[in-house]
């Protein structure tokens, strides 16, 4: 099995590498279009094994001279470059464009164009190798030459084939016109004055000596293909922004497309998507950032939250294995394709990660509030109730009744919340807690689970499961505002260790407390004053760790970084417990750091004070396009739209705040049950056109404690969770 906890972060990759995916496919190669063995995590990717590991095109004995890389679209990449004139001529007509498509393989599409008024032979040259290493193998660097590896030449084609734990894996190189040796692919030809050549390779992955059902075919156009209409069919259903701050609304475009190119699909359920959690190395469905993305995409397209809970409800877990660390009732932690992993969608996954399970009962309780159909949410209710099995027989490990993590192997994950590098959980001091842990985020999320299933006892009409819910959920608020509160600090523990000492470091986790309204609100004022504070907002986001502890460093993965979704998710609880100004303030802080990453928000950046740098220092192994990363934009703008379907009452809230700066905001094409309705605003005002029959528009935020991720609204001092507020 994969040694997990050392693979938890990216990897470095080349300075202007481009990168295309198409579902969990993938290609990351150099700026002029060639994947050089050097630059070691380049590559072409299909079910997390490395299918091209070399593919350096040669025109004249020379490489190209790189002209241009443009990604119009995910998938496709154009490479432009100039060629070696034969016998060295002085600025050379000879133009190579490359468009490279990424899917079930990769096909690449050269032409020649010659601008001078005479014809020139060329001899061309395509150098490919594919060491059919495993994704976790590449991204650690640890990739080594196999001795079974076998190159053939097999009807015009360079097959290349390796054994890789007991399984066969292959990639067939061919093009119409080429000569195949077992180094690559050759062509001699003319290209005419004023003329073009033009050919298409193709790459065919094998696994056991299979092709995929649709692999890339010559004469087959690209655009033609399942993946491009998937994307485009993605494109044509997202809502129309139209925003009058340019760079916001380039910031939510972008995110929306991003979105899109990360969804993945099972093949035995083609109409779910699925959303991975990054680009290039986790693109692979993850329990907690799928979950999570998903909730805060739901402006975007609720149904990527069904089909995810869909997807991970497929694999939930069955029975105890440590190994894996599956359990009854347990949703996975991340699904993986490669030989080294031995996971595949639908067959067994990691398990590792405390926090999934509670998550997917609260997602389930907020889709009943967003209109999905009834045939669409029931099978999921047996799930749901599985997975609060799971928090309580497996979940509270010693009967205190709060979820805490250990792993029972040496090669898991040592930390299994979200910041799951090994030095994540520390004390004040920073010294580093030792587990069994109870991370404080995991109980917020365990209370929304519990609200959840209430809100869906209640969407059903079970008056006394939903009340046994929202008391259990009520009795669980007061034992966590009792155990994690530090009275002489004014914030809540991050965690409770193996001695159920509270861990003291201040910490952004707090802010998921105030995200799912578990924080008694005698208590949010003091938690808002931290989380606001010099120590915590840099004036780009919120510090994973504040800057007065002992683990602070601003350049470490989760001690000290800003990560736009960790941001997002406390600007939302800010919002819920009615801190308009400071929920703005981070909102725009966000947005601003955006435009120094060319509106496309990385998934960290380091924790510097916004002073002491023109812009925000970026994280060297930072994905990009990440899922909760783009989503997060959506989630902010939500938050300052205050908009809020809640189908169980019958009600819209629309109460903008937006700031002067935003500007006007309209989103046409917004997804409410089957609706598609128009959302307008602009600083306080805002209206909705095309409402579904018997909603109605309320202009006014709902209650604070009420606000998202679910519809059980937390009575204000009362100690009872009423459904429905």
């Amino acid at each position: 099995m994969t040694a997990w906890n050392a693979d938890n972060e990216a990897s470095v990759s080349e300075s202007g590498s481009v990168t295309v995916l198409e579902g969990s496919s993938f290609c990351i190669s150099t700026g002029s279009g060639d994947i050089s063995p050097e630059a070691g995590t380049n590559g072409a990717f299909f079910q997390d094994t490395r299918i091209v590991s070399r593919w350096v095109l040669r025109i004249n004995g020379s490489l190209r001279e790189p002209l241009s890389a443009q990604r119009p679209h995910p998938f496709e990449a154009t490479f432009v470059g100039r060629a070696k004139w034969p016998g060295g001529r002085f600025d050379s007509p000879l133009v190579v464009r490359q468009v490279r498509h990424i899917g079930p393989g990769m096909q690449d599409d050269i032409t020649l164009e010659n601008y001078a008024a005479e014809p020139v032979e060329c001899d061309i040259e395509l150098l490919v190798d594919a060491d059919q290493a495993d994704l976790f193998d590449v991204k650690g660097g640890r990739t080594t030459g196999a001795d079974d590896t076998t190159r053939r030449v097999e009807g015009g084609r360079l097959v290349i084939e390796a054994l890789r734990h007991g399984q066969q894996r292959g990639s067939a190189v061919g093009a119409r016109g080429a000569k195949a040796g077992t180094d690559g692919l050759r062509f001699r030809v003319t290209v005419p004055a004023r003329g073009k050549w033009a050919t298409s390779i193709i790459v065919v992955p094998l696994v056991n000596g299979e092709a995929p059902e649709k692999p890339f075919r010559e004469g087959q156009l690209p655009h033609h293909r399942e993946g491009v209409r998937r994307h485009l069919d993605w494109e044509e259903g997202i809502p129309r922004l139209s925003i009058e701050d340019a760079a916001v609304q380039d910031l939510l475009n972008r995110s929306q497309s991003d979105l899109g190119a990360l969804r993945i699909f099972d093949a035995h359920h083609p109409e779910r998507a699925a959303v991975a959690a990054g680009a290039p190395w986790f693109m692979a469905l993850f329990g907690r950032d799928s979950l999570l993305t998903s909730y805060m995409s739901l402006m975007v397209n609720p149904n990527l939250a069904l089909g995810t809970l869909q997807t991970l409800a497929g694999i939930q877990g069955r029975k105890v294995d440590p190994d894996s660390e599956e359990e009854p009732g347990r949703i996975p932690h991340e699904v993986r394709l490669g030989v080294t992993a031995g996971l595949s969608l639908g067959g067994t996954a990691y398990y590792g990660t405390v926090d999934a399970t509670p998550l997917f009962v609260a997602v389930l309780g907020e889709l009943s509030r967003w209109g999905l159909s009834r045939d669409k949410i029931e099978p999921l209710l047996a799930h749901a109730d599985r997975a609060l099995e799971w928090i309580e027989k497996y979940g509270d490990k010693d009967g205190d009744g709060f979820v805490e993590y250990l792993r029972p192997n040496e090669h898991g994950l040592v930390n299994q919340g979200w910041k799951d590098s090994w030095d994540g959980i520390n004390f004040a001091d920073g010294t580093i807690a030792e587990a069994p842990i109870a991370l404080c985020e995991v109980q917020a999320y365990v209370y929304s689970a519990y609200l959840g299933r209430s809100l869906l006892a209640h969407w059903t009409g079970d008056t006394a499961l939903e009340q046994e819910w929202a008391g259990r959920a009520a009795a669980f608020k007061e034992e966590f505002n009792k155990a994690f509160w530090l009275p002489d600090k004014g914030y809540f523990a991050v965690a409770l260790d193996k001695d159920k000492r509270p861990v003291d470091a201040l910490t952004s986790n707090i802010g998921h407390c105030l995200f799912t309204g578990i924080v008694d609100e005698d208590k949010a004022q003091s938690v808002m004053e931290h989380l606001m504070s010099p120590q915590m907002f840099t004036g780009w986001g919120i510090r994973t760790l504040a800057s007065d502890m002992g683990a602070y460093n601003p350049v470490s993965y989760h001690n000290g970084s800003v990560w736009p979704h960790d941001t997002a998710m406390v600007a939302t609880g800010l919002m819920r417990y009615g801190f308009v100004d400071e929920a703005k303030r981070v909102a725009l802080g966000i947005f601003d750091a955006a435009g120094h990453f060319d509106n496309r928000l990385p998934e960290l950046f380091c924790g510097f004070d916004r002073g002491e740098f023109p812009g925000p220092v970026p994280y060297p192994t930072a994905c990009s396009p990440q899922a909760w990363a783009a989503a997060a934009p959506v989630q902010l703008a939500r938050i300052l739209l205050r908009f809020d379907p809640v189908f169980t009452r019958g009600v819209v809230h629309l109460a903008p705040i937006l700031p002067e700066i935003v500007g006007t905001f309209r989103a046409e094409n917004v997804l409410l049950d089957s609706s598609r309705v128009t959302i307008t605003a602009a600083g306080n005002q805002g209206s909705i056109d095309g409402l579904p029959p018997g909603l109605k528009l309320l202009n006014q935020p709902r209650p604070p404690l009420a606000y998202p991720p679910n519809g059980v609204a937390a009575g204000a001092g009362r100690g009872l969770n009423q459904p429905g507020a």
